[in-house]
């Protein structure tokens, strides 16, 4: 039964009568006589019923994405959505007294996930399913995911992030797959999560777990015995790698996760009578970056030893099945393992790779393609790209990076395999689910189409100089801004003025997404206003962003941060002017709240160093106008806006990566040329901060910005400060900021998804 069939069903009082059967079943009670986390396990209940009843989708070849994050966010709303019955369901829960954002309040968010990688998976495994195709995803049923960050003393605090409760959309499985490691053998418990198209089928995500994990051997904040596999092989997303249990670890998370994924795909094949020989013509596995890349040696492994297949037919069979998504220019996050530590966790697999190894050997001379280097480390990503179809980059500028200097080896081998395939987002999620008010307006000016297919928001154009038009986007925006305030307030403490300017930053803290630098501009802000220069409009800066446990830096990155907001807010010469906010746990729901109140979108990166960024297509679909620089897909939305409704700064990526090739970025220089440079970074030190903060922190920061800077922060910072400073001068002519508004949400339909992956399937997948 397709979904719009339900959908007919339910608007027929079937969700009342359903859910009312539940709460009567389960509790023994009325609807309104329950609380917000008993309602919302009823709707639970019910949105897997219904889910039940929806097709599953099938087809004679299916698209496996592996990935080790799928960061999924709260589901019921966006489920409801996508079944067509969240109004319905809103409306029933209204007749009994209850809110159905306060039954929102009471999901957890699953830990499957960190950042922006995460977050992709989830939008595809939507945009799969909403177009129709079968796939599904597979990865690993983390119980307490990257870990929840909690701030004490102005620095971050690792604790568990604990989301599986006794009723949660897992669906338990009566099969797993046995997984074999060099010193001992596990049998996995498979659970699914079912993934509902927009008003279309159903797909799954396959999760991998043990029923020995002990969260009990998590001791002081998230550390545990690494070495104690069975209890701890599930428990956290990248554990931490500085020192050798930690990268055996990461070993046996990633050989655990592809085994089970080879099985099931092979078993899957099997219930469909495919002969094993015309496996790629049935099957294609996405490769998301390099974490499930022993997926290859482990699929050759098993149709050679297990199935009796010759090695050559066996490595052209998987060779035409996986592709590779490159999600990264950094060369720290291509994966490269000891020979030693995959001897030790997956032996089964050593002369797989070194037959693959000698292949590649015996056709290429360069050292650069190795498999195996002369520090006897395996290359991941060389894997991938000899022995998969495609490789795919995830933004033009990207894509071109790799092409032209960081793969260039392997493109002028491989010219055919290198494609681009700019990254999307579900607009489900981040509009219809997050910014209903938003939705509404767009689609009494324009229709319902652009739900469906997002090219339609186009017609916004049509009222580019409508300031009826205009003036009702820029009411959403106040109202979206004033709920983020009372979220703030209720969950940060902090009071903001929902009239000031909301200028934010939402990521993974890292030195080349550049947080620091809108940290120095902060304080030279600060600087100003104690020197008696108010800016014409209050000023609220916004943060979110976990550290790495083992990124030092990072963390002194948010130190300084947190330092600046309790001098800042609690300045009575500064605070009416400015205030800097600095959430607790960034997760997807907080991002949800975040990004349809922002009115300046930070990506600032350093060109060249970022993929693509997908925050930056949430904000501008969201009507704010990008601060940035020409890095990822900053410069397909500079493209599709054009130069008066962005904010544009910085050095280009030729000019960056030559600076690299000649060293010839000095970050003492430009700290010494610069006055409001020295002034900025000195104060990171200054008797203020240190007297709110710690010394070690701080001090190891500035040093770091002065002595090295490797993400050439000093590079761009002034003019980072004079462009910001013109964005919020311009702010200031409402109805000229309103139009750059709706221009963004109009130009936003390129990045959905669902063109993304519908381009995946057309020229990689061919489903």
């Amino acid at each position: 039964m397709g979904i719009e069939r339900i959908r007919e069903q339910v608007f027929c009082q079937e969700v009342e009568k359903e859910l009312t059967a539940i709460a009567d079943k389960v509790y023994g009670r009325k609807l309104s006589e329950l609380d917000n986390v008993q309602v919302y396990n009823c709707l639970l209940q019910m949105t897997k019923e219904f889910t039940q009843a929806a097709k599953h989708l099938r087809g004679d070849k299916k698209v496996y994405y592996i990935s080790a994050e799928f960061l999924i966010g709260k589901l019921l709303s966006n489920n409801l959505i996508n079944l067509g019955i969240y109004d319905k369901v809103k409306e029933v829960l209204a007749k009994y007294g209850k809110n159905i954002a306060d039954i929102e309040e009471a999901e957890n968010e699953p830990s499957l996930g960190n950042g922006g990688l995460g977050r992709l998976a989830a939008c595809f495994l939507d945009s799969i399913a909403t177009l129709g195709l079968p796939g599904d995803g597979i990865g690993l049923n983390y119980h307490f995911g990257l870990f929840h960050q909690v701030f004490r003393e102005r620095l971050q605090t690792a604790e568990p992030d604990r989301w599986i409760d006794d009723v949660t959309w897992l669906n338990k499985k009566d099969t797993g797959f046995e997984v074999r490691f060099g010193d001992r053998k596990v049998r996995s418990v498979h659970y699914d999560i079912d993934v509902i198209g927009y008003q279309n089928g159903v797909n799954k995500l396959h999760l991998f777990d043990l029923d020995t994990v002990d969260e009990s051997i998590v001791k002081t904040g998230i550390t545990f015995d690494k070495e104690d596999i069975e209890k701890n092989l599930t428990l956290f997303l990248y554990p931490d790698d500085s020192d050798e249990a930690g990268n055996l670890l990461r070993i046996y998370q990633q050989y655990f996760m592809v085994s089970n994924a080879a099985q099931l795909i092979l078993r899957e094949l099997h219930e469909h009578q495919i002969d094993l020989h015309e496996m790629y013509k049935h099957a294609v596995i996405q490769i998301n970056d390099t974490h499930p890349t022993m997926v290859i040696p482990e699929l050759i492994r098993i149709l050679t030893e297990e199935k009796a297949m010759a090695m050559d037919e066996a490595i052209d069979i998987v060779s035409k099945t996986c592709a590779y998504t490159n999600h990264t220019i950094l060369a720290e996050a291509l994966e490269k393992w000891p020979l030693e530590y995959l001897e030790q966790v997956v032996p089964q697999l050593i002369p797989i790779i070194k037959e693959l190894d000698a292949r590649v050997r015996k056709k290429f001379k360069d050292k650069k393609v190795q498999i195996i280097d002369k520090d006897k480390r395996v290359h991941m990503a060389h894997i991938d790209i000899h022995y998969g179809f495609s490789v795919n980059g995830v933004a033009a500028l990207h894509t071109e990076i790799l092409k032209e200097t960081e793969l260039n080896h392997f493109y002028k081998i491989y010219p055919e395999k290198f494609n681009n395939k700019t990254n999307g987002i579900t607009f489900r999620r981040w509009l219809m689910s997050c910014n209903p008010e938003l939705s509404d307006v767009i689609t009494s000016l324009i229709g319902d189409g652009w739900k469906k297919d997002a090219a339609k928001l186009e017609k916004l154009m049509e009222f580019a100089d409508d300031k009826e038009a205009i003036d009702r986007i820029m009411a959403v925006k106040d109202t979206k801004k004033a709920q983020l305030c009372d979220y703030i307030k209720a969950h940060e403490g902090i009071g903001l003025d929902k009239d000031s300017i909301f200028d934010i930053q939402i990521k993974r803290m890292h030195e080349y997404k550049r947080q620091q630098m809108n940290a120095l501009y902060i304080i030279h802000k600060y600087l100003e206003i104690k020197g008696g220069k108010n800016p014409t409009r209050p000023l609220t800066f916004l943060f979110g962003a976990k550290a790495a446990p083992a990124y030092v830096i990072a963390q002194d990155v948010i130190h300084l941060i947190l330092c600046l907001q309790e001098i800042i807010n609690n300045d009575p010469d500064v605070s009416p002017y400015m205030k800097v906010v600095m959430v607790e746990n960034y997760n997807v729901t907080y991002a949800e709240k975040l990004i349809p109140a922002c009115d300046i979108s930070e990506q600032i990166s350093l060109a060249s160093k970022e993929a693509s960024g997908t925050g930056n297509m949430k904000f501008m679909l969201n009507g704010a106008v990008t601060l940035g620089t020409m890095d990822g897909a900053n410069v397909e939305i500079h493209d599709l806006v054009g130069d008066d409704n962005i904010y544009v700064f910085g050095k280009d990526s030729d000019t960056v990566i030559d600076l690299y090739a000649k060293s010839a970025y000095v970050a003492k220089d430009y700290y010494k040329k610069s006055r409001v440079i020295k002034e900025a970074v000195d104060f990171i030190t200054d008797k203020k901060v240190v007297a709110v903060g710690h010394k070690t922190n701080l001090v190891r920061l500035q040093k770091e910005l002065i002595g090295k800077d490797w993400f050439m922060t000093l590079l761009d910072l002034e003019e980072y400060i004079r462009v910001k400073d013109k964005a919020f001068e311009d702010y200031e002519d409402r109805g000229t900021w309103g139009r750059k508004m709706l221009v963004n949400i109009a130009k936003a339909g390129f990045f959905s998804s669902d063109r993304t992956i519908a381009q995946y399937n057309e020229d990689i997948w061919k489903l």
